[in-house]
């Protein structure tokens, strides 16, 4: 059950309650406030101090251009020394996810500490008239996650399950403490997503589908990491992403949002209303854009967050009153119309006061002056976006402390808070299913583990955990961490537990029991995205952990399934191979609190119940709708206290995916399931490369110099892109064992965004393959030859076009065969087959291919 502090309300919510049908309908949600009409006023518990005012206006008037507009640059910390930081008066820097200083990934706290210092003093003797300390962000968003050796705590979709808002602000107050252990200050953090779809990539930073704990949650995160503004051991909290991050069409990272407006100021909006009273200082702006599908008489378009001024200034800090900063995405900026990473005027003008530019920030920062001065930005935004940047370094106390004035700088021990965590796991797991007895379990007993994830820190933390997706990692890079497998051992007793990974080479009936700990690996933004080609069914996406249940299951001895997971996911068929089945999401670095739960202790007693709700409806089929009744509605939540039956639940499997007449996603950051990258020889003289996730690769010929290089780039968001560069030739192929059947889109176009680099001087041959010896090709030497070379293009290639020339659209395997010969440089993001695009405007047509060679 929810804790006395956090009490909720039996009712049916209106759909301005709660948006989502399937995510809450029914079941436990929080009572909603009355709606509104329009963006409400609200009132910040940090007023306005007339002294403070008067000293920001009187620096900012003896500022010149430069210096104001580095106050608006953020770079990030592997494109900027703290020297060139100085000498262009930088407002702020950032380490993204997975960099670190000196680029080392076991930087200490010392190293931390010191390069922020050095920032720090490079700033104070920059040679203004008023040195403006800088301020470091950071994605410290279950823990102070970059950090090798710091305590990583559940994700907040396990917090929404626990529904505590005292266990919330102790996790954000330990953030803080670690975060300004390493000399930063400022955390971009929390996010306030009411998450809708299942199938975004980011549905783990969400609280709940319910606006009103989102609302009470994040405001209990931002006292935590704020505190008393000025208190050296707390930070800068941010409310992100304004907003509506979590309402895009199916679940799509920096999609497309089609709501009313009634539904975003009431359902979306909600978390920014509690932050911003609680005092938040910063606030993110989404990627995603927005259409209002309930205005009269036609629908409103409000564009690209990042560039509306109606929402940016006249929402949020006209109508709501914010005087803190608005901060700009990661090169959010390039995706508003007209503007690139390095130049956005629109963006400033619409609001955003300082700029998230990780890398083209020298060339921001000359384009913002030139912009200036010919009156393409009034001052009068610059000097209002600088007032505001200074009055948040100010009221955090960053004008009287440096970094290793804190009180706890430096400090490794301030990195742990490792019984926090393990309680805080406790707190969080839902018990699903708990059959013939299955739970708890007595110590001493014979334990066999199994499943890819017992002994997988990695897969216990999920994404935003020493890199940003939480790849690239192993079990070393999360020191002072436990695993489950380790947890069960020190709860349980190491004597009589067994662990096989797949389930081979044991005999289960030989044990008492078996926990299986499976469930989805790491992933973030973007990347984590389930297409609306796939479907929510776990077991077609990790297929190992429905093998390992088989292989375990039916033995005479009872299973215990812990499912690791940053959603919820269609999963009847492991329920039904299960005797208990426990949501554990995605806990963070103290696997015994998983194990508490699991066993009695030495006394034979329960000393640890369940005790969180789903936060999120538990769906029942592979595709779900706002039709779709759940399997487990949101609130539902067993206990040993009070237990529950789960009867055998029908399995349903899908062959193709859920809405298959929108899109088919081919490439987005990495190759989209079941789809893989590769890079070969046109004439298979040496054999195909797979890339997997490499970020960057390199093939080679026998005995020859490399035919292609493949690394990981962008041209919309971060690492979304494929850089290919021709050596000689070669072929880059994205292709899948399975055929789909393209037919099933109504006018469909091949759609892919490309910035070329080098045009090419020889055919470019991009072919749809559909079996051997079956496939259509094109030769787009043309076409890209006559593209303006450093600028990013959206093409659509009707799929009309590769049928022309012989290919099978109701059987293709590999939708995107690109073979190319030097010299030819080019980057590819975003690569899918859409619907009725053959039929847009700007769609090529086939007679502007040359015939391929």
């Amino acid at each position: 059950m929810h804790p006395a502090s956090a009490p909720v309300r039996r009712h049916v919510p209106s759909l301005l309650a709660c948006a989502a049908a399937l995510l809450c309908s029914t079941g436990l949600v929080e009572a909603a406030p009355r709606v509104l009409k329009d963006w409400p006023a609200v009132k910040s518990l940090v007023a306005a101090d007339p002294a403070m005012e008067a000293r920001i206006r009187a620096i900012v008037a003896g500022m010149s251009l430069a210096e104001k507009v580095g106050q608006m640059t953020q770079p990030e910390i592997k494109y900027i020394t703290p020297e060139e930081a100085g000498r262009h008066h930088i407002g702020s820097v950032l380490n993204g996810g997975g960099a670190w200083p000196g680029n080392k990934r076991e930087a200490s706290v010392a190293d931390w500490l010191a390069l922020s210092q050095a920032y720090h003093e490079a700033l104070m003797s920059s040679g203004a008239r008023t040195p403006i300390p800088i301020i470091w962000g950071t994605d410290a968003v279950h823990g102070h996650g970059n950090v090798r050796g710091a305590t990583l705590f559940p994700h907040n979709i396990g917090l929404g399950a626990a529904g505590d808002a005292a266990l919330v602000e102790e996790i954000g107050a330990a953030t803080a403490r670690a975060v300004r252990a390493t000399g930063i200050q400022w955390v971009f953090a929390p996010t306030l997503a009411v998450a809708q779809d299942a199938r975004w990539g980011r549905t783990y930073e969400s609280f709940s589908a319910d606006p009103m704990v989102v609302a009470r949650l994040g405001a209990a995160s931002v006292r935590g990491l704020q505190g008393q503004l000025g208190d050296s051991s707390r930070v800068v909290a941010t409310a992100k992403h304004f907003i509506g991050d979590g309402s895009t069409e199916f679940g799509r990272d920096q999609g497309h949002s089609q709501v009313s407006r009634a539904q975003m100021i009431n359902v979306h909006g909600q978390g920014y209303y509690a932050t911003l009273a609680t005092g938040v200082q910063t606030v993110m702006a989404s990627f995603h854009s927005w259409t209002d599908v309930g205005a009269k008489p036609a629908s409103k378009d409000y564009g690209k967050m990042h560039g509306s001024h109606e929402l940016l200034t006249v929402a949020l800090k006209e109508k709501m009153g914010f005087d803190g900063l608005v901060v700009s995405d990661w090169n959010g900026i390039s995706q508003v119309p007209g503007c690139r990473d390095s130049s956005c005027p629109q963006a400033i003008k619409a609001g955003i006061d300082m700029v998230m530019v990780p890398e083209d920030w020298r060339a921001f920062i000359q384009n913002t002056i030139a912009q200036v001065e010919r009156g393409e930005i009034p001052m009068s935004r610059i000097d209002d976006a600088v007032t505001r940047i200074l009055r948040v370094k100010m009221r955090a106390g960053l004008f009287e402390t440096s970094p290793r004035q804190s009180a706890v700088a430096g400090k490794p021990e301030a990195l742990l808070a490792r019984d926090l965590a393990r309680r805080a796991v406790r707190q969080t797991l839902v018990l699903l299913k708990n059959e013939r007895g299955a739970l708890p379990l007595a110590q001493g007993k014979r334990i066999l583990v199994v499943g890819k994830s017992a002994d997988n820190l990695a897969n216990q933390a999920g994404g935003w955990s020493m890199t940003w997706q939480g790849t690239d990692t192993q079990n070393a890079d999360f020191p002072a961490s436990q695993s489950i497998l380790s947890g069960i051992r020190e709860v349980a007793g190491a004597a009589t537990l067994s662990f096989s990974a797949d389930g081979s080479g044991v005999d289960p009936s030989q044990f008492d029991a078996v926990i299986a700990v499976i469930g989805e690996t790491p992933y973030a933004e973007g990347v984590g995205d389930i297409s609306p080609s796939s479907t929510l069914q776990h077991s077609r996406r990790y297929p190992e952990d429905l093998a390992v249940l088989r292989a375990v299951s039916g033995r005479g001895v009872p299973v215990i399934s812990v499912f690791l997971s940053g959603r919820t996911v269609y999963a009847n068929d492991l329920l039904n191979l299960s005797d208990a089945f426990v949501a554990a999401w995605l806990p963070g670095s103290e696997g015994a609190g998983v194990a508490d739960l699991l066993f009695k202790n030495a006394a034979g007693q329960v000393a640890h119940d369940f005790r969180a709700k789903l936060p999120f409806a538990w769906p029942s089929a592979p595709c779900v709708s706002a039709k779709s009744q759940p399997q487990f509605k949101p609130g539902y939540g067993l206990s040993y206290a009070k237990p529950g039956t789960v009867r055998q639940l029908p399995v349903s499997v899908r062959s193709g995916g859920c809405d298959v007449s929108k899109e088919l996603l081919i490439f987005r950051q990495t190759g989209q399931g079941p789809y893989q990258m590769h890079v070969g020889s046109p004439s298979g003289a040496w054999p195909n490369r797979g890339l997997g996730s490499d970020l960057n690769a390199v093939l080679e010929a026998p005995a020859e110099q490399p035919a292609i290089r493949v690394s990981t780039t962008q041209i919309n968001t971060q690492q979304d892109a494929k850089r290919l560069v021709w050596m000689g030739p070669a072929t880059f192929h994205i292709g899948s064992n399975q055929q789909a059947d393209l037919t099933v889109y109504p006018a469909p176009a091949l759609v892919f965004d490309l910035l070329p680099e080098q045009a090419p001087q020889r055919p470019v041959r991009l072919r749809m393959e559909c079996g051997p010896g079956c496939g259509g090709t094109l030769d787009l030497q043309r076409v890209i030859s006559a593209l303006p070379t450093g600028q990013r293009h959206s093409l659509k290639i009707p799929l009309a076009c590769f049928a022309a020339q012989g290919a099978d659209l109701s059987r293709i395997g590999a939708p995107f065969n690109l073979t190319a010969d030097a010299p030819f440089a080019a980057a590819f993001a975003h690569i899918r087959v859409r619907a009725g695009a053959a039929q847009e405007p700007d769609a090529l047509s086939c007679s502007q291919f040359s015939p391929a060679p």
